[in-house]
């Protein structure tokens, strides 16, 4: 029997929310290990005065497997 728990994460990307999972995963993977799956809870973005897309943030839901 498999026990996993789940982290959130809060991860920006100034390219797109693709990229910030990426990054949210990466991150996550330097101190969390058996990572098995990831759910985007929430996306947002970050808008400059001249109504330009400056960073795209994600809110992710990793799960992982305990040993």
């Amino acid at each position: 029997m498999s026990v996993l728990k789940v982290i959130e994460v809060l991860a920006s990307s100034t390219e797109s929310w693709e990229e910030a999972t990426r990054n949210a995963v990466k991150e996550a993977s330097k101190s969390v290990k058996n990572i098995r799956s990831v759910y985007i809870n929430e996306q947002s973005c970050v808008v400059d005065d001249n109504a330009n897309i400056t960073q795209f943030r994600v809110n992710v839901k990793i799960t992982f497997e305990v040993n």
